[in-house]
C-alpha cells in the first residue's frame, strides 16, 4: 500500500484570534504527513508539513503569518496529481473530511462549502442543458426553463458570495446563459464566444487558481470538435485578446502552459507558433531566461532545422579520424540517439534498433551516451560496433545534451543527408512506421 503525503492547512488570524484546520482521512492507514503549500500566481510555496494519528486525524492552529488565498494541500506523490485546493479568507477555522474515493468534503468554512455548492449546482444545471441536446430536443419551453435555472442559480450564489474571496470564483464562472432557444451549433458558438467574458485576469485569487487553468485549457483545447491548426491558432489570438493589455506574468504563465501542451501533442508548428507570436516576446519581458533558453532550443531542434553541431570520432582504414556531426557524408539519413548504458529502457531498445536497422544499410547510428562515468559505457558498446559512439560525460550535465534539449533517454533524432532533422519519434515503434 503506497503511503500517502497529506498536509495540513495553517491560516491566519488577521482580524481576531486564532483560527485552526482540522481533518481527517480515511482511509488512515494510508495516510502519514500531509503538505501545505501557498498557490500564487507563478506557481507554489512550501508553506508547512503535519503528522496524522493513528486515526488519520489532525488539528492544527493556524499561523497568523499566512495570508488569506488559495492552499493546496498534497496527500500523495506525484504532487501535480495528488492534492486539492481550499480557501482561506484569515476570518474562520477550515474542517474537512478527505476520502480517497470520494475526494474532500468541506464540514467547517463558509468558503469553501458555498464553492463547493455553487460547483455542484451549476453542474447540475449543465448536465440537465446536455441531456436535453443528447435527446436532440426541440422543446423551446423545456429549453427556457432549464436556463432560467440556470441563470437564477448564478443570481443566487452571486447575492451569497458578496464579500467572499469565492466571489471572485462565482463571476468569473457566470456561464453564457441564452435569453431564447437555440440549437446545438447556435448554442456552442455562443457558448465558446461568452466563455471568457467574466474573467477578470487580473485578479491575483484568480491567476493563483486551478480555476483560471482549467477554463483557459477548456477554451483552447476544449470547446470544439474541429482541431485543426488555424482553428487552434484562432483560440490562442482569442485567449490574448481576452485577457487584454497588461498582466505580462500571468499571460506568461497561461502562454507557457499552452505551449507546452502542444509541444507534447508533438506540434511543432503550433509549439513553434505559441512562442514565435507571443511567448518568446513575454518570457524577455518577464526576464524568464530559463524559458527563453528552452524556447530557442526546441524552435533550433525542431523538424526541419539542421541539427545542432558537435564531434565526433569515426574509424576508416584501421584508424580514427575527428570529424563533426555536420561532416559526416556516410548515407542518406543519420539516426542519433541520446542514450545511456545506465538506462534500462535505452538497454531495451537499442538491441532492437540494432537488429532493425541491420536490413536499413542508408542509416548510419550516431549513439550518443549520456554517462556519469565511461567504464560501464565502454564494455556496453561492444554490442554495437557498427554504430557511431560518442560519449558524453556529465549525463545532464552535457552540452550537446542540452543543445538539443534532451529531457529523457532514449531520445531520437532522424536527420537527412544535409543534417536536416526530418523526423524526432518517441520511441522505437514510431521510428520503425517512419522508416518502412
Amino acid at each position: 500500500m503506497k503511503r500517502l503525503l497529506f498536509s495540513i492547512l495553517l491560516l491566519p488570524s488577521l482580524l481576531i484570534g486564532q483560527h485552526s484546520l482540522s481533518g481527517e482521512f480515511s482511509p488512515a492507514e494510508d495516510f502519514t504527513y500531509a503538505f501545505l503549500y501557498h498557490a500564487t500566481p507563478s506557481g507554489t510555496e512550501y508553506v508547512d508539513k503535519a503528522q496524522l494519528d493513528s486515526e488519520g486525524k489532525f488539528q492544527m492552529t493556524l499561523d497568523s503569518i499566512i495570508n488569506p488565498g488559495i492552499y493546496k494541500i498534497v496527500y500523495a506523490i506525484p504532487a501535480e496529481e495528488n492534492y486539492f485546493d481550499f480557501i482561506y479568507n484569515g476570518k474562520e477555522s477550515v474542517a474537512f473530511k478527505f476520502d480517497l474515493e470520494t475526494g474532500v468534503e468541506f464540514t467547517n468554512s463558509n468558503e469553501n462549502k458555498l464553492w463547493t455548492s455553487y460547483i455542484k449546482s451549476m453542474d447540475m444545471v449543465n448536465r440537465t442543458l446536455s441531456n436535453f441536446y443528447i435527446q436532440k430536443s426541440t422543446d423551446k419551453a423545456a429549453f427556457m426553463e432549464i436556463v432560467n435555472t440556470m441563470d437564477n442559480t448564478q443570481k443566487a450564489y452571486e447575492e451569497n458570495s458578496k464579500g467572499m474571496l469565492t466571489e471572485s470564483l462565482v463571476r468569473a464562472n457566470k456561464p453564457y446563459i441564452p435569453n431564447q432557444y437555440e440549437d446545438l451549433s447556435t448554442y456552442a458558438r455562443n457558448l465558446k464566444s461568452n466563455y471568457l467574458k467574466h474573467v477578470d485576469f487580473s485578479n491575483t485569487l484568480l491567476q493563483s487558481s486551478d480555476f483560471l487553468i482549467e477554463r483557459v485549457l477548456a477554451y483552447v483545447f476544449g470547446m470544439t470538435t474541429n482541431t485543426t491548426d488555424s482553428v487552434y491558432k484562432e483560440n490562442v489570438d482569442s485567449l490574448m485578446n481576452n485577457i487584454g493589455e497588461g498582466n505580462l506574468k500571468i499571460k506568461t504563465v497561461l502562454f507557457e502552459m499552452i505551449w507546452q501542451q502542444f509541444k507534447q501533442m508533438g506540434n511543432t508548428e503550433l509549439t513553434n507558433y505559441v512562442a514565435d507570436t507571443y511567448l518568446l516576446q513575454l518570457a524577455n519581458q518577464t526576464n524568464q531566461e530559463e524559458l527563453i533558453e528552452e524556447i530557442n532550443i526546441f524552435k533550433n531542434t525542431s523538424v526541419g532545422n539542421k541539427a545542432p553541431n558537435f564531434d565526433l570520432q569515426i574509424s576508416k582504414d584501421g584508424g580514427t579520424i575527428n570529424t563533426s556531426l555536420h561532416d559526416l557524408y556516410l548515407t542518406d539519413k543519420y539516426l542519433l540517439i541520446f542514450w545511456s548504458s545506465t538506462c534500462g529502457h535505452c538497454m531495451d531498445e537499442l538491441p532492437k534498433i540494432k537488429s532493425y536497422l541491420a536490413s536499413h544499410p542508408e542509416v548510419t547510428v550516431i549513439a550518443f551516451g549520456m554517462e556519469d562515468e565511461d567504464s560501464n559505457w565502454e564494455t556496453v558498446i561492444k554490442q554495437f560496433p557498427d554504430f557511431i559512439h560518442v560519449l558524453g560525460i556529465g549525463k545532464w550535465d552535457n552540452l550537446t545534451s542540452d543543445l538539443y534539449g534532451v529531457e529523457a533517454t532514449p531520445s531520437y533524432f532522424v536527420l537527412d543527408k544535409d543534417k536536416t532533422i526530418i523526423k524526432k519519434p518517441y520511441d522505437f515503434d514510431a521510428l520503425k512506421t517512419f522508416l518502412k
